[in-house]
């Protein structure tokens, strides 16, 4: 699958490394939507069956009160991470995610650990 859509908050550059890598990765920024909000970036990746990758918490927010079966988004807890950092990263932890990723998912990664929550999330 590795079809990502970065937010804004991620360097751009890391979308070159990763499609040098095979992967199909397109930047927010490059599509003019580095200004749209959370939904629409929301509704653009599942239209364009893509990853949200963000550092922002809204998205996970977006996705559970609005019962979403996707599309699935990664929320990167780790701040700073320089384009290579985060291509690496994003090429570490996939084969551990991609099942979830295409039945859709929020995954959170964290210094420590990669949390994976399947979607859609069922309130009791």
């Amino acid at each position: 699958m590795k079809r990502l859509l970065p937010d804004q908050g991620l360097p751009r550059s890391s979308a070159v490394l990763l499609t040098e890598a095979d992967w199909n990765v397109i930047h927010v920024a490059d599509i003019g939507m580095s200004r749209s909000d959370d939904g629409e970036i929301l509704r653009h990746a599942q239209a364009e069956a893509r990853v949200c990758v963000t550092l922002d918490a809204d998205f996970h927010a977006l996705l559970v009160t609005g019962g979403e079966r996707g599309p699935s988004v990664i929320r990167i807890r780790k701040e700073g991470l320089d384009a290579t950092a985060l291509a690496e990263l994003s090429q570490g932890i996939w084969a551990g995610i991609e099942d979830a990723l295409e039945d859709g998912a929020m995954v959170t990664v964290t210094e420590r650990s990669v949390h994976v929550r399947r979607l859609p999330v069922v309130r009791d």
